[in-house]
């Protein structure tokens, strides 16, 4: 895989998965219009990529993302207000790409997650937490609001909970958000952290690639389909697997007592 030149996002490609790691720290990783276009970028050519199986984003020096760029503001004011509305919706369109991407997202959460950050989290698959880590929707205490993230997270912790969060600009740490269903897991410490996603991705090594990214795609769709049509359609998903490359692989390896070919 040839990852494209970047200059807010450190790449290294390390087994099955994509390590990508938000590199602002003076900024503690905030959401430049630069970084969500290398974003974007990323996350187009994941789409093609069938060998990278999991994709893992967290941000450099302890910090997840502190939100946006508030700088990025102050230079689209000079422009007028359809450049906010198109630095807004860039954003919002990063956060889609991210949540149909066919790999398992891992987002590993430290120091600030705000704003924006918080709502990268909410497009993850799977979500581990630093107890310290330090989460908050802070729009409203700046004059604005969280437009952009403000679908995904009422669709990841419920309206109720979001409408708090949203209305009061709570901070809170990683085991609240456990509690919250923001995220899966809160680790006390670094070691314990690295040896959640170390088990995390030995876990997914499990799993059949192309079985997973259709499995992922078919939970989406539970948001927005009737129930007879998506059925409909998962069996004739069910029916193509089961004589697919990998269900003839899976099912012979079971037979076999061994691991597939995907998990070697």
């Amino acid at each position: 895989m040839k990852l494209p030149s970047t200059t807010t996002l450190l790449l290294e490609v390390c087994d099955f998965s994509l390590r990508i790691t938000l590199n602002r720290p003076a900024s503690r990783n905030a959401m430049s219009l630069e970084m969500v276009t290398e974003l974007r970028e990323v996350f187009s050519l994941l789409r093609q990529q069938t060998a990278i199986r999991a994709v893992v984003i967290r941000g450099a020096d302890g910090h997840f993302c502190a939100g946006g760029d508030i700088k990025d503001m102050a230079a689209a004011r000079s422009v007028g207000v359809n450049a906010y509305r198109e630095l807004n919706r860039a954003f919002g369109s990063m956060l889609e790409e991210a949540q149909q991407l066919p790999q398992v997202v891992i987002a590993v959460l430290e120091g600030a997650v705000l704003g924006g950050g918080f709502g990268l989290a909410c497009v993850s698959d799977i979500a581990i937490a630093s107890h310290a880590a330090k989460f908050g929707l802070p729009e409203t205490t700046l004059g604005i609001l969280p437009a952009q993230i403000a679908p995904f997270v009422a669709k990841r912790i419920g309206l109720t909970q979001a409408r708090r969060l949203a209305l009061t600009a709570a901070r809170f740490g990683g085991e609240e958000a456990v509690s919250l269903g923001l995220v899966h897991f809160s680790e006390p410490d670094n070691a314990a952290l690295e040896q959640r996603l170390a088990t995390t991705l030995a876990n997914i090594q499990r799993c059949a690639p192309a079985a997973n990214a259709a499995t992922k795609a078919l939970l989406l769709r539970t948001e927005q389909e009737p129930l007879g049509e998506l059925l409909d359609a998962a069996a004739e998903q069910f029916a193509e697997t089961v004589v697919s490359a990998e269900g003839a692989e899976g099912t012979l390896a079971f037979v076999q007592k061994r691991a597939p070919s995907w998990a070697q």
